[in-house]
């Protein structure tokens, strides 16, 4: 059988059940395969926020000026860890769009991310942008404060609507194949069918032809 090797990067604001999605597609049967036993599957995410030893604290996304540096050789060695293991699935929660929508909106810096694109897309790596109609924002929030451990985070949802936006914007100027992706039914499970749907059209989960590993 041909093997199942799709590249997906979930991008959008909070609410928009980006890391919901990340773990079905994750253990999605159409994406990558069935699972009948647990396997090492990568999720990663910028959102980690590895840069200070407290929770909700920095890293690759809302990174401090002084943090820069750090911040793109983490870029560095993702794009070049992907590089040296392209015939694997990588599912990312979150990535470069919303490190510069953070640092547009933070600290008015613009980071060219080109370089990091032209080394994604022969890998075959896709964008799914998550948005849910303005609407939605608050019966959203509601759902979420029933378990979250930060939530006053919550308390504005305007910030969380220009974001989305913003990151929408973000993915029509990028290189890389994408789908924007309504969440407003919170249907997780319609939601991964669809990017598996999208994923085979466009030949996303299988290795490009001809790709060799660098």
């Amino acid at each position: 059988m041909t093997k199942l090797t799709p590249k997906i990067i979930l991008e959008g604001t909070r609410l928009t059940h980006k890391t919901d999605i990340a773990f079905a597609l994750n253990e999605h049967p159409r994406i990558v395969g069935p699972r009948r036993y647990a396997y090492h599957s990568p999720l990663i995410s910028a959102e980690w926020c590895a840069f200070t030893p407290f929770p909700w604290g920095r890293g690759i996304i809302n990174f401090a000026a002084d943090e820069e540096a750090r911040a793109l050789a983490t870029y560095e060695a993702w794009v070049h860890l992907f590089e040296l293991m392209p015939y694997y699935s990588w599912i990312v929660d979150r990535f470069h769009l919303s490190t510069k929508a953070c640092q547009l909106t933070e600290r008015g810096v613009e980071y060219d991310f080109g370089w990091l694109e032209e080394r994604l897309l022969p890998l075959g790596f896709h964008l799914v942008v998550c948005v849910r109609r303005p609407q939605t924002f608050e019966a959203a929030r509601a759902e979420r404060l029933k378990v979250s451990g930060n939530p006053r985070q919550y308390d504005d949802l305007e910030p969380f609507i220009a974001e989305q936006e913003l990151l929408r914007r973000l993915a029509r100027e990028s290189r890389l194949p994408v789908l924007e992706l309504d969440v407003s039914d919170d249907d997780v499970a319609g939601a991964c069918e669809r990017v598996a749907d999208w994923m085979t059209e466009t030949g996303g989960l299988w290795a490009p032809a001809g790709r060799e590993a660098s």
